[in-house]
Formats: structure tokens, C-alpha cells, sequence
């Protein structure tokens, strides 16, 4: 079978065929997890290794890694360039906090890969964030100038031989940390999969969740039978609004689309992108790329597709419908190359009101808990999240449980059909001033004003703390 997301279609073909574990007949366990991909499976493992005797069990409604976590854009990103906004949030000994974890986590996850095993491509060779027009130049000064307040700034201006490391002419200045780098994600989620297996986790793939009830024990519905566990934990990420309704107006489900190469290696000498930086630039809806270690250059951007009702739409399965938008990013980039495209594909980005993740326990269930939002940054920020579900599980890490993402009040967007048709309104004032913005030209004073009720879109704070 072949699967349009290309992380994950080369994950499974480099994987031995081996049967599906079922769901057993009258089956508990101590925790129960619904979600497959890097939330579900790095808490999974979090409590293994924290308390080995816990009966762990994760559900999964697909294969591993088959949703959000096998198809995004690989780059491994922190929360240090969102500080101002993290202070204003959870409050500043939290937000130091936090930032500081997810520097460090960055570090865990590679050496975790190498301890287990895990060939998924992790290099960490840190991380570029760029100017890609003039309209860009200075928009990381508010988050640098807050970091250096608190002694907590990685980051360091480029020299103009360091920018060549950009691959483009089109990144007119940056800024790197060497807190960063990129992974192959499908890869990841699968030997962590192996990784809970041989650590006595049982994982049932297509086994989907259906409904649950009770207090102590939960007793838990799905498609292969009934299970019973002590904790449930929801870590479905972009399906929470689908399974829990609760959260229809907590996120807003939107398209990151990505476009991959076929083998380059002697363009990606000549770009000097034969490293494993993550580059991203300033604007709203981002453009980010970086190369893999078998020669491709894969590009993505966000911000496409809002899908009404924050279903889980087809489109999420289908080659990216917004082809042409990404190969006019890559010519943007990389103007005067051949780029030979080998493959499109989509997912969704389940983004919350304030741009960062939110944990709790759901309608106030001293048992069953959930985590959502992560709005675009995945892979380290799931690492996190993982840290913060097993101390709330286990109740023994305070500073986690008490982290400020934790049962906090979640700001709600508007309803539908306001929510989808604002978010198209907005989004299109963006692609409006960012095209004018590349061509040096002034935009309109009403898509600027447009662009600013994006709130927490971008992946740099622009706003100061005060």
C-alpha cells in the first residue's frame, strides 16, 4: 500500500511486515492512551521508565504515526522565539522554565534515538530563522531583546558566510541556535513504537475509540471490543474536537503543506544545504525547509486549508491542494534550479487561540486526561507534553503538573460558519501583504490591519512584553 504522506510511506516500506496486535477479550490496564503519534507514545514511555510495573496500553485508530506526527515537516524547534508571549501566558518562572526544557529537549530526543537505535535521521545542526524580505528585517528583535533580559539567549546574528548556510540569497539576514536540527518524523514514531513495545506497552493499532464511562474503574468502547483502565488519556491532538466536542472552538484545524525533492545532493552542495539545519522564515504563514540525508530538499508552508467544523477532512489524505503555492515558495528560494518534485502531501495543524498547547483532566475527571493545540510545533513541544501527561498520571513531578499549560481557561474562537469564513478572510490578507511585502511594495492598510487579528499565527513573537 502506499500512502501519500511521504515521511511515513518510506517509514513502512523500510518496516518488516509483522501482524497487528488485537485488542484481548476483557483486557485492563492501568493506563490507557488513544493516540498513536509522539504524544501518545513518548508519555507512553515516560511511565514505563518512570514506574516499569504500570500496565500501559495505547490505542491507535490507524498505524502509528499515520496522523499528524508522521507527516509534518520534520523540524525540531523550540519555544524560545514565543518567550514574550509564553511570560504573559503561565507567568515568568514557568515560562523560563519551559523554554529552557525545550532547548534541552532537543538534546534528549537525539540522544534517546541513538541510545535506542531509532534511524530516523536526527541531526541536530540547529536552526535558522530568517529575513526573506525586507518587510522581516528586525521581527525576531522583540523575542531576542526579551531572551537577553532573562539570560536565556541562544541565539547569535549571522555573519554573511553563515547566511550562505541558508541555501538562499533570498534570506537577506538570520539568526541561529544551535538548539535545533531536523528528523525524519514518521521514522521516529515508529522506533518509538518499537521502543513502548519492548518496554511491555501494548500497542493495538486499528482499534478505534468509540465512547467511555465511568469513574473508577473507566470502562472504554472501540471497534475491536471494550477495554477497562484506571487513566484514560486522549492524545489525538487535531481529532480532539471529533471525539471530545467540547473543544470544537478551542482550536482551529488547519493545513501545513509540504513539497519534497527528488535526490538533489549536487544542488544541495551547491545551496550549502548538505547539513540538517531547520530554516524558517519570519513571516506569518512561514515558509520552512530544510534537506534530508539522502539528498532531498523538502520545503513547507502553513496556514492553508481551514477545514468547517473542525472536521478531520479528506483533504488531510490527499496530495496538497496548494501545489502551485509551494513550488512558487521553492522559486522564491531557489530561483535557477532544477528542482525535480517527487511528492505533495498535507496535515493538519490543531492550532490553539494562544499558539501553545493546553493539558487538563476532561470535564474536571480526576482520571481521564487530554492534550491539544500544539499549533504547528510538534516534535519537541509533543516531547513536553509527554513529561507533563505522565507527572499528572503518576503525581510526582509538581513543576510539570504545575507548568501553566495545565487546566488553564482556553480561549474560544468564534463560531462556525464566522470561525472558517474569517480565517479565509485573514488568510488571504496575509498572502496579499507578504506577495507585495517580496516585491518591495507597500501593502494595503486594511491587509495589514487583517494580518495583525492573525494573533498568535506566527512562530516569532513581534509583540514586546510590556
Amino acid at each position: 500500500m502506499t500512502y501519500q504522506p511521504f515521511w511515513f510511506d518510506s517509514a513502512i516500506n523500510e518496516e518488516a511486515a509483522a501482524p497487528f496486535h488485537l485488542l484481548p477479550q476483557g483486557h485492563h490496564t492501568d493506563v490507557c492512551i488513544i493516540g498513536g503519534g509522539f504524544t501518545g507514545l513518548w508519555t507512553a514511555i515516560n511511565i514505563k521508565q518512570q514506574h516499569p510495573t504500570k500496565k500501559v496500553t495505547i490505542i491507535e485508530q490507524g498505524l502509528c504515526g499515520q496522523g499528524a506526527s508522521g507527516r509534518n515537516g520534520g523540524a525540531m524547534l523550540t519555544w524560545s522565539t514565543k518567550l514574550p508571549s509564553l511570560i504573559k501566558l503561565v507567568g515568568l518562572d514557568n515560562a523560563l522554565f519551559l523554554v529552557k526544557q525545550s532547548e534541552l529537549a532537543v538534546h534528549e530526543i537525539s540522544a534517546f534515538t541513538k541510545e535506542q537505535g531509532i534511524d530516523c535521521d536526527c541531526r541536530i545542526d540547529g536552526c535558522f530563522y530568517t529575513a526573506s524580505n525586507r518587510a522581516q528585517l528586525g521581527l525576531l528583535d522583540n523575542a531576542l531583546d526579551c531572551l537577553d533580559q532573562f539570560k536565556l539567549n541562544s541565539w547569535q546574528k549571522c555573519t554573511a558566510e553563515q547566511l550562505l548556510q541558508t541555501g538562499s540569497k533570498q534570506n537577506l539576514h538570520a539568526h541561529f541556535s544551535a538548539h535545533g536540527g531536523s528528523i525524519q518524523p514518521a521514522k521516529l514514531v515508529r522506533g518509538l513504537k518499537r521502543v513502548a513495545q519492548q518496554m511491555g506497552v501494548d500497542v493495538i493499532e486499528h482499534c478505534r475509540y468509540k465512547q467511555h464511562h465511568g469513574h473508577e474503574p473507566i470502562n472504554v468502547t472501540t471497534n475491536q471490543g471494550a477495554l477497562v483502565c484506571n487513566t484514560l488519556i486522549f492524545a489525538v491532538n487535531a481529532w480532539l474536537p471529533t471525539l471530545q466536542s467540547q473543544f470544537s472552538r478551542s482550536v482551529v484545524l488547519v493545513s501545513s503543506d509540504m513539497i519534497i525533492t527528488k535526490p538533489i545532493p549536487d544542488v544541495l552542495e551547491q545551496l550549502k544545504l548538505n547539513h540538517g539545519s531547520a530554516i524558517i522564515d519570519s513571516r506569518t504563514f512561514v515558509n520552512y525547509y530544510r534537506s534530508t540525508s539522502d539528498g532531498r530538499l523538502m520545503l513547507g508552508k502553513g496556514g492553508n486549508f481551514f477545514s468547517y467544523g473542525n472536521k478531520v477532512h479528506p483533504k488531510f489524505d490527499q496530495p496538497s491542494h496548494y501545489k502551485k503555492l509551494l513550488n512558487s515558495s521553492l522559486a522564491h528560494f531557489f530561483k535557477g534550479h532544477e528542482l525535480p518534485i517527487e511528492r505533495t502531501w498535507t496535515g493538519p495543524s490543531d492550532r490553539s487561540a494562544t499558539g501553545f498547547p493546553f493539558f487538563g483532566h476532561l470535564n474536571a475527571h480526576p482520571h481521564v486526561l487530554y492534550a491539544g493545540g500544539y499549533s504547528g510545533n510538534g516534535i519537541v513541544q509533543s516531547y513536553l507534553g509527554a513529561k507533563i501527561l505522565s507527572a499528572m498520571v503518576l503525581n510526582n513531578n509538581p513543576q510539570w503538573q504545575h507548568c501553566g499549560l495545565v487546566n488553564q481557561p482556553l480561549k474560544q474562537f468564534p463560531i462556525e460558519p464566522i470561525r472558517t469564513a474569517g480565517a479565509y478572510i485573514v488568510r488571504n490578507a496575509i498572502r496579499r501583504k507578504e506577495l507585495a511585502e517580496d516585491l518591495n511594495l507597500q501593502p494595503h492598510k486594511i491587509d495589514c490591519y487583517l494580518d495583525k487579528l492573525s494573533g498568535s499565527a506566527a512562530k516569532v513573537d513581534t509583540q514586546s512584553l510590556r
